[in-house]
């Protein structure tokens, strides 16, 4: 099978070569050039270029492809903007690595169905999560804007999207809804189980308990949770 691995850091450069030594043809793509180097006598092919440029990508040949696994982990950003271009690109089957459990539900909500699952926390997100009230988790794109998951304002209960005017009021854009159930296990104890709604939509109902996946500006999502 051919394979392209997108992110060569630790995760993605044990991968590549693995699959190498298994008779695979392997493509490691990174966008930094000491990686590329480091690799390109230990897996069949090497590339460097930037995987959330557009552009760039469409030299990958991703037609052939068999299996595209984006194991970018340094930068959930990169990780998540190389992730829509696969799936706008439509490989013909996407693995997404997901380092925390907020990525891992953004990933969710993009339709990315196979996921190499979280490693460990932030200290950047446990100070959101502690300084933000309502926040349940959260990630940065870029020093001013984040990914944020925070439970629905009660002042929202039982409104839609369209109603609250998130993009309109407070443009922010909110990308999914999760709701918290809970079940027992084999032994019989009660646990928390996040189950996320798929792509919002205008038309989407905000209940009580549920857990909003906002974009925006950090100091726009400060706004709209101090005033709940």
């Amino acid at each position: 099978m051919k394979y392209i691995i997108i992110g060569l850091g630790n995760f993605g450069s044990s991968l590549a070569e693995k699959l190498t030594k298994t008779g695979h043809e392997v493509i490691g793509v990174d966008s930094k050039m000491s990686k590329v180097e480091a690799l390109k006598e230990r897996i069949t092919h090497t590339i460097c270029i930037d995987c959330t440029d557009q552009q760039a990508v469409t030299h990958l040949p991703l037609k052939d492809t068999d299996v595209v696994i984006v194991c970018i982990g340094e930068d959930e950003g990169a990780n998540i903007m190389a992730t829509a271009l696969m799936k706008r690109l439509k490989v013909k089957r996407l693995i997404s690595r997901a380092v925390s459990p907020l990525h891992e539900t953004v990933l969710e909500a993009m339709g990315v169905d196979e996921i190499v699952h979280p490693e460990e926390e932030t200290a950047d997100r446990w100070a959101k999560k502690l300084n933000l009230s309502g926040v349940v988790d959260s990630f940065d794109l870029t020093g001013e804007y984040s990914i944020i998951e925070a439970t629905v304002p009660k002042k929202y209960v039982g409104q839609t999207l369209l109603e609250v005017g998130f993009r309109k009021n407070y443009n922010i854009v909110v990308m999914t809804t999760i709701k918290m159930t809970e079940e027992k296990n084999l032994i019989g104890v009660t646990r928390k189980v996040t189950k996320v709604q798929g792509v919002a939509s205008s038309k989407t109902i905000l209940n009580e308990g549920d857990i909003l996946v906002m974009y925006g500006n950090i100091k726009d999502i400060e706004r709209l949770l101090q005033e709940d």
